[in-house]
């Protein structure tokens, strides 16, 4: 884990937690701190952020809402920290955009766990993130490539299979992936 933002109201609670995430056996690159949500959200227009440590209430809002925001707007692994009687009813309220509740009073054990399965399932997220990249990208370069093909058919009057093996035999001889040269052919009959 890189960066984790710190949401909490008091210096006292900041220091708990930070030592804390160093006993639990994380060790951060950066711990930035944040006294309020709407400091908190400056702090993730500025910075990359991995991990998002709320310790509700906030002064300026409960912290619930910020929580949800975040899910939503970034890839942060979001702990959200609660007292034992609002822990339910704040779990309903943010538990479907991916915020991990923990009740407080917090022990060393449970806060250790709860960092691991937030980062886990921050990991995943990212991997399937990734993996939809590359599923998009490769989409996109068969519709570029499918296009291509239509232009050779319908302007040399090849088959498509003739068209399919011209591509690939061009990429081949020129080095050049089957994208590339799908672009030169939509650039030469445009």
């Amino acid at each position: 884990m890189e960066n984790v933002l710190l949401v909490t109201a008091s210096k006292k609670s900041a220091d708990m937690l930070i030592d804390l995430i160093h006993s639990s056996g994380w060790h951060p690159d950066r711990i930035l701190a944040a006294a309020s949500c709407s400091e908190a959200r400056r702090r993730l227009i500025e910075n990359n952020v991995d991990l998002i440590i709320i310790n509700a209430p906030l002064t300026d809002e409960f912290g619930h809402e910020f929580a949800s925001y975040a899910c939503q707007n970034t890839l942060s692994g979001v702990l959200m920290l609660v007292k034992a009687d609002l822990a339910d009813t704040v779990s309903e309220r943010v538990e479907q955009d991916g915020v991990v509740v923990v009740t407080k009073p917090i022990s060393r054990a449970v806060f250790y766990q709860s960092l691991h399965l937030v980062n886990s399932v921050r990991h995943r997220i990212y991997a399937l993130q990734k993996e939809n990249r590359q599923l998009r990208q490769r989409l996109e370069d068969l519709r570029v490539i499918n296009r291509a093909k239509c232009l050779l058919i319908a302007e040399k009057h090849m088959s498509e299979d003739e068209a399919h093996s011209y591509i690939e035999k061009k990429a081949m001889d020129f080095r050049q992936s089957k994208r590339d040269i799908a672009d030169e052919i939509i650039r030469s009959f445009d």
